[in-house]
This record gives structure tokens, sequence and C-alpha cells, in this order.
């Protein structure tokens, strides 16, 4: 007689191991803690949450296309050069949607798919002062989560980046 589990198998990633998550939440930790005084400077501390999800990608599933600094640099710039051009046309959460939705098309046409840039789009459209600095932010921000799944790659020997370009 076999006894069954009262979970059914899952076809999951297994856990990662304690060094992996501890270096993934000091690295992510040290990059976002960057972003946060780049964003204090630059006036432009909105653009912390959808880059903290680009590290979560960055740190978390790193061999993915969508973390790839292609991707993550490409995705976000892209992407807040299409928020702050729909800003310019009017700055409301209509404004936002559309610019969202714009990005999308414009990363997928540029094979730079990055999710969390949708939000820095959306964002960007909200952005009322500051244009040129918001896209200059949001790229040097992408930049800088890069480096960090870099290091922390070097470091461990993990492999990140999959690919530059």
């Amino acid at each position: 007689m076999t006894t069954r589990s009262a979970f059914p198998s899952s076809k999951a990633p297994a856990r990662p191991t304690l060094g992996t998550v501890v270096l993934a939440v000091a690295t992510s930790s040290t990059a976002l803690c960057a972003l946060v005084l780049l964003g204090s400077v630059s006036g432009h501390l909105l653009l912390i949450p959808p880059m903290a999800a680009s590290m979560a990608l960055v740190a978390g599933a790193p061999t993915l296309p969508l973390s790839q600094p292609r991707n993550v640099i490409g995705g976000q710039s892209i992407s807040a050069l299409v928020g702050v051009a729909v800003g310019c046309v009017g700055h409301s959460l209509w404004a936002g949607a559309v610019a969202g939705g714009v990005a999308l098309g414009a990363m997928l046409a540029t094979r730079t798919s990055h999710s969390p840039a949708a939000a820095t789009a959306v964002i960007g459209a909200l952005t009322v002062d500051g244009l040129v600095s918001f896209t200059a932010c949001a790229t040097l921000a992408a930049v800088i989560l890069v480096v960090a799944g870099w290091i922390s790659a070097k470091a461990t020997r993990s492999g990140y980046p999959v690919y530059w370009w």
C-alpha cells in the first residue's frame, strides 16, 4: 500500500540555497538603496517601485530574457522615453495607461521586453517636471541594477548576464 501526500507534487523549480537567497537580498537591497540616493538627488523617487521589480528579475531570475541587460536597460530607457513623450500631450491616469501600452509595443518592436518598464512609462507620463532628467535617471538606474547583478554574479560565478546585447 502506498501513501499519498496531502499535497500534489510541485513542478516549481527547487528552492534556492540559503547562500543564494542571502546574496540576492544583499545585492537587491544595496542596489535599491543606491537608487534611493539617486532618486533623492534627482527628485525622481517614484522610479523605485518599477526598478525594484527589475531588480527582482535580475537577482531572482538571472537567466530569463527579461533579466538580461539589453532588456533591463533598453526596456527601461525606451519606456521612460515613451512615457515622457505621452506626458508631453497630457498628464493624467489616461495618459499613463496609454503610455504603458505604447511602451509595451515599443519594447516588443525593439526586442527589449521588460515588464517592469511599463510602469516606468506610466510614471513618465505622470511626471510634470524634469522630463529629460527622468529619462536619464531611469536609464542610469537600470544600469546600476545590471551592474549590481553582474558584480553579484562575478562573486558567485553564476553566469549573469547570459548575453549583454
